[in-house]
């Protein structure tokens, strides 16, 4: 199949998904994020449900990319007994740490609050919420040595969002909150009206290498 072969596939397939999905999608679309965030569509998993989007994103400053995660919505007009709703989204964000910060015992349960927080900080509603949060700690040696430890919180998540007018979720709006997260997770400050600016706290580094 040649790329224009690809391509007509890809939009006979768009074409032919539920109404509920079509207009979730293009609420991701044309949602207004913090400038801080680069967000791009990328190619979305295929086995987990009958439709699904994805789009990844990254918390820039200059060439520094401070956290980046990806967020897939599924959606099955079936519904899912495991979801309890025909739209789940699911999350992985990940971010570099201070090993002092990545020690401290406490870090998965803040960071999980992080995640809760940023949906109910928009008055999302929600349900079915699971996850893990996973940290881990890299030391080098031999022709490696000169490197710094380095150490990585990972947050694996998913959740349900409940359904509005038409059976579409307010997907524009869980989208900022995982924008907020993951601007979260890289150390910068609450969005204001108007920010533009990037501050980094001490403990974040980067850039990352993956």
């Amino acid at each position: 199949m040649d790329d224009a072969e690809e391509e007509h596939g890809k939009e006979s397939r768009a074409a032919q998904a539920p109404l509920p999905f079509r207009a979730a999608v293009d609420a991701l679309r044309a949602a207004r994020l913090r400038p801080q965030v680069e967000v791009e569509q990328v190619p979305p998993p295929q086995r987990l449900a009958p439709f699904a989007y994805a789009l990844e994103a990254a918390v820039v400053d200059g060439e520094q990319d401070l956290a980046d995660g990806r967020l897939v919505l599924l959606h099955d007009p079936a519904g899912h007994d495991a979801w309890r709703g025909t739209f789940r989204l699911v999350t992985l964000v990940r971010a570099e740490l201070e090993p002092e910060m990545a020690a401290d015992p406490l870090l998965p349960e803040v960071c999980w609050s992080w995640l809760t927080g940023a949906l109910q900080a928009r008055g999302l509603a929600y349900g079915e919420p699971s996850g893990t949060v996973t940290r881990a700690s890299s030391h080098y040696f031999g022709g490696l040595s000169a490197r710094p430890a380095a150490s990585q919180i990972e947050i694996r998540a998913s959740w349900t969002p409940r359904e509005g007018l038409g059976g579409v979720p307010d997907t524009a709006a869980h989208l900022a909150s995982w924008c907020d997260l993951l601007a979260q997770v890289a150390g910068l400050p609450p969005a204001g009206p108007g920010d533009a600016s990037v501050v980094t706290l001490p403990q974040r580094r980067g850039p990352q290498s993956h």
